[in-house]
């Protein structure tokens, strides 16, 4: 899975550069879209982000990614806040938003279904347990899973 190896390289080159800057880096995506590449980071400050805080951890990663040279094809750098619906990606976020409503997106079916909507209960290194409304509990193994993103609720 190369987004998965290419989002880990840079979850550890951006981490400390954003943090430096008063920021979290709290996701990284590297999909193909049509037939162009997008490297996406997601930052966040208690308060919100602006689009300066975006601007100034664009150009400090542009200049990181090109001294280090990690990604082999042309992309295009995104940086922007997580918004209503983040992604939920590290330990930490995971234990921040237990409790909390969540959609999980698989990349194989399970129980015939490839997005499966729940309340975060835990996560374990392999397991991620959901409650869903009426009270069970199910289990997605980590493997299978694309994304968790928090749910919005009006």
């Amino acid at each position: 899975m190369q987004g998965e190896k290419i989002r880990d390289i840079v979850y550890g080159l951006a981490g400390a550069v954003v943090e430096r800057n008063g920021l979290e880096l709290v996701g990284v995506e590297f999909v193909k879209e049509g037939a162009n590449w997008y490297l996406r980071l997601y930052i966040d400050k208690e308060g919100g982000v602006s689009h300066e805080d975006c601007q100034t951890i664009s150009n400090h990663i542009s200049d990181l990614l090109d001294e280090k040279d990690p990604i082999p094809q042309a992309y295009f750098l995104e940086v922007s806040s997580p918004g209503i619906e983040r992604i939920i990606q590290t330990d930490k976020d995971f234990e921040k938003y237990r409790g909390s409503a969540v959609n999980v997106h698989t990349y194989t079916a399970i129980n015939g279904q490839k997005k499966i909507s729940g309340i975060l209960e835990s996560k374990q290194d392999d397991v991620l347990i959901l409650k869903s409304p009426d009270g069970l509990k199910q289990s997605i193994p980590a493997d299978k899973i694309a994304q968790v993103k928090l749910a919005w609720e009006n």
